[in-house]
C-alpha cells in the first residue's frame, strides 16, 4: 500500500517517544513528505482554518518541550499559549501575528491549552479553546477580539455546560452557529457519562455504541451555548451507530465541519488508529453516515485537521511530527489541496511520496 513502509517509521518513532529516546530518531527525508511544514519557527498542531476579511487564518496548538513524560493521557502536550497566522495567498509564506492568548490571562485555567478554534460574527472575532480547570477538568473557554489575530481577552468563567476538547465553530448558510467538541482517553469525554464528571474513566463495552462527539447551536452572542449539548452519532450504511470496539472508525477526537452544496460532512480522527474520516448528512446535527478516510496517518501518533474553501479550493490542514523527527509532541502545521468527487465523497490523501525504485 502506498506509503506503508513511512508510517511503520512513523510508528517506530512514536515508540521512540514513549520510551524517552526520541532525541535520537533520525530526522525523516523531506521528499518522502507529500507536503511541507507551513510554519517551521515554532511547533505548531491541531490547525483550525478559516477565511476572514479575504484572508487565511490558521488557530493552532502551540507545542513545545515542558519535560513532561509522555503517557495515554497526553501529559506531555503541555502547550500553554496561542499564536494565530495568515496568508493572503496560496504559497506565501504565512505571517506570525504573535500570542494571541495566554494561559496566565486565563483566570479559571490549570493547565494544557490544547486545540483551539475560531469564528466570527459582525466584526467581532472570538477565539474557542480548551483547557483543565483548578480542579484538572477540561472545559471550554472563549476570548474576545476587534481582529481575526487578536489579541483575545478571555471570558471570566468557561461556557456554561460545556466539558472536553477540540471546540470547533461552524456558521451555517442560514446564519446560525454550531460548535462540535469531545475527546475521549485524554479528552475526557468518558468521564461524562453520566452528565456530570468524575475522575473515573468509563468506557462502553466493544459492541455497545461508541462515545460520540458532542454538538451545541452557539447563542447569539456567540459567548456560550443555546442549548444542551447532544450526541453527533455516527452510524453505518445500515443506520446503526457505529460500535466502541470499531476503532478505524468510530470517533476519537478532532470533530470538523464542513458544508459541499447542500450535505454537511463531520469529520474526526480516529485516535489509536490515526485515521481523519468522515461522513455525511443533511442536517448539521445528523446522524451522520460513515463514508470513508479522508487522511491516512502520518508521521507522530496525533492526527488533528481542518477543512476550508479558499479562493475557490478546497483545502485540508493537518499536522505531523517532520521537523521533530517523529517526536509526537512537538509538529508542525500542513496544508494539502482537497478533493470532492462528483458523487459527493473525498478523495483519499496519503501524506508520504512511494520511494522511487
Amino acid at each position: 500500500m502506498p506509503g506503508a513502509g513511512f508510517r511503520a517509521f512513523a510508528a517506530a518513532g512514536a515508540v521512540l517517544v514513549l520510551t524517552g529516546l526520541a532525541a535520537q530518531a533520525p530526522k525523516p527525508d523531506p521528499s518522502r513528505f507529500l507536503t511541507q511544514p507551513l510554519v517551521t519557527g515554532i511547533f505548531t498542531a491541531d490547525p483550525s482554518a478559516h477565511v476572514f476579511d479575504g484572508k487565511l487564518f490558521i488557530y493552532p496548538s502551540h507545542d513545545f518541550e515542558a519535560g513532561v513524560p509522555a503517557d495515554d493521557l497526553g501529559s506531555h502536550f503541555a502547550m500553554r499559549d496561542y499564536h494565530v497566522f495568515s496568508l493572503d495567498k496560496i504559497g506565501a509564506t504565512p505571517v506570525d501575528h504573535g500570542v494571541a492568548l495566554d494561559i496566565k490571562e486565563v483566570a479559571w485555567a490549570g493547565r494544557q491549552m490544547w486545540a483551539p478554534d475560531a469564528a466570527e460574527k459582525n466584526g467581532r472575532y472570538f477565539l474557542y479553546f480548551p483547557v483543565k480547570d483548578k480542579q484538572d477538568a477540561f472545559r471550554i473557554g472563549v476570548a474576545v477580539g476587534s481582529r481575526p489575530a487578536g489579541p483575545f481577552k478571555p471570558q471570566p468563567q468557561p461556557i456554561a455546560g460545556s466539558f472536553s476538547i477540540d471546540p470547533a465553530v461552524f456558521k451555517d448558510t442560514d446564519g446560525r452557529y454550531y460548535m462540535y467538541f469531545g475527546g475521549i482517553w485524554g479528552g475526557q469525554l468518558q468521564r461524562w457519562a453520566t452528565g456530570t464528571y468524575t475522575p473515573k474513566d468509563v468506557y462502553p463495552a466493544a459492541d455497545r455504541p461508541a462515545l460520540s462527539a458532542k454538538v451545541a447551536r452557539v447563542a447569539d452572542d456567540m459567548l456560550g451555548f443555546a442549548e444542551s449539548p447532544r450526541d453527533v452519532v455516527v452510524q453505518d450504511e445500515t443506520g446503526k451507530p457505529l460500535a466502541a470496539g470499531d476503532n478505524q472508525r468510530r470517533f476519537f477526537e478532532a470533530s470538523w465541519l464542513h458544508k459541499y452544496k447542500d450535505t454537511y460532512y463531520f469529520s474526526y480522527s480516529t485516535g489509536d488508529t490515526h485515521f481523519i474520516v468522515y461522513g455525511t448528512s443533511k442536517s448539521p446535527y445528523g446522524p451522520f453516515t460513515y463514508r470513508g478516510r479522508i487522511l491516512e496517518p502520518v508521521l507522530g501518533w496525533t492526527n488533528h485537521h481542518s477543512i476550508v474553501e479558499f479562493q475557490g479550493t478546497w483545502y485540508l490542514f493537518y499536522h505531523d511530527a517532520q521537523l521533530s523527527g517523529g517526536q509526537t509532541h512537538l509538529r508542525n502545521i500542513k496544508m494539502t489541496e482537497l478533493k470532492h468527487r462528483d458523487d459527493g465523497s473525498i478523495e483519499t490523501i496519503d501524506a508520504y511520496f512511494e520511494p522511487k525504485k
